[in-house]
């Protein structure tokens, strides 16, 4: 028989258990979510310039140059004089040569035409860095679980912008028309943004592990949230509404304020022989729908902005103090491109102080829904 044994003796001889190990939640879920953040960060900036030269080439009335859609053949700008005289030739059939630019010489058409070209030329520039980033990443296996669908969207919102841009010029294209349909430049133009907005929350989210932001969540300020939410839509809607205005030159019909014409209401509001396309073609009318709807928001950001200051996360506070001065830029800007006559330069930078504006309400909204985790003494 064995000899009793104490009972230290049998502690000290079991075997020890592993302890439990952190972050499982993030090991089966991770991916390359670093390299994956800094991919989509560079489509971001591709997305803003994109947008930049978009807008410069619709204030130099560039975007009818190119009269033709080919998606592979037409990266290839005219390489000989006789190819230019084709492309001249081709430009020089439709109704805003033959209306307007009757007076264009061919070095004047390549002007235009350049910046059409290079519109273009970055569409596909973005397409192929989206494709061959995507095609990396799913064939390392590097996606993080439940992002393939999240980025494969992207890829298909890409692909819906660049035949919305065709469907865009092509209404320039007919009988009458010397630019192209404004609310399918709005739609164009709230595409952009749409895709914007994806690719900067996604961005977002990469940058914190998954069970940060599960952590987080429980956080929620859902008063905060569902206000920054309403504000993002409201600030979508004006952009719509500023490509109105850009599609059909209203900024440069009535140039004083806050009125206009010397009037509260523009004398030329309402035109009876256009009806319902009041709403796109008359430039008093959009004009004035375009600055209404700037005082409305203005007072629905001074709203959010107030219940912003009250959160109990610091972070939160200064994004949406962020977020109202860029509101307060984008107002400033706005009255100085009216009253200058929306020259190039103050309206290229209106529109960049948009996309701005649009990236850190957005960002607000994020860290109402995923607060940052702060000491006691940061609060």
């Amino acid at each position: 028989m064995s000899g009793k044994r104490s009972i230290f003796e049998e502690v000290g001889d079991a075997p020890k258990r592993e302890a439990p190990k952190g972050g499982m939640i993030d090991q089966g879920r991770r991916g390359a979510r670093g390299a994956i953040r800094a991919w989509l960060a560079v489509l971001f900036a591709l997305v803003v310039v994109m947008i930049a030269v978009g807008g410069l080439t619709r204030l130099t009335d560039s975007g009818l140059s190119i009269t033709e859609w080919k998606p592979v053949t037409g990266a290839l700008p005219p390489m000989s004089a006789a190819d230019w005289e084709v492309e001249f030739g081709k430009y020089r059939e439709i109704p805003e040569f033959l209306v307007q630019n009757s007076w264009m010489e061919l070095a004047d058409f390549k002007r235009i035409y350049w910046w059409e070209w290079g519109h273009r030329q970055l569409g596909r520039v973005i397409g192929l860095v989206w494709a061959v980033g995507f095609l990396f990443f799913l064939a390392a296996r590097k996606i993080p679980a439940g992002w393939t669908r999240r980025l494969l969207l992207l890829g298909a919102l890409g692909g819906a912008q660049g035949a919305v841009g065709w469907w865009m010029v092509a209404s320039g294209l007919g009988q009458g028309m010397t630019d192209v349909a404004s609310y399918r430049l709005a739609v164009h133009l709230g595409l952009a943004f749409v895709i914007l907005g994806f690719i900067g929350w996604y961005v977002m989210a990469l940058g914190r592990e998954e069970r940060e932001l599960m952590q987080a969540r429980r956080g929620k300020e859902a008063k905060l949230f569902g206000l920054s939410t309403g504000w993002l839509h409201f600030t979508f809607l004006q952009i719509l509404i500023g490509a109105l205005v850009a599609g059909i030159d209203a900024g440069r019909s009535y140039t004083d304020w806050p009125l206009m014409g010397e009037q509260v209401l523009p004398p030329t509001i309402w035109i009876t022989e256009l009806g319902w396309r009041n709403l796109f073609e008359n430039p008093g009318l959009v004009q004035f729908v375009h600055r209404i709807t700037g005082y409305l928001l203005l007072v629905f950001s001074v709203v959010v902005f107030l219940r912003g200051r009250r959160s109990a996360n610091s972070a939160t506070r200064v994004a949406f103090k962020a977020a109202f001065i860029a509101v307060m830029a984008q107002i400033v800007l706005g009255i100085m491109t009216v009253v200058y006559g929306a020259p190039w330069q103050v309206a290229i930078v209106h529109q960049l102080v948009a996309v701005a504006l649009w990236v850190l309400i957005l960002r607000a909204r994020f860290l109402s829904l995923y607060p940052q985790a702060q000491s006691i003494r940061g609060t």
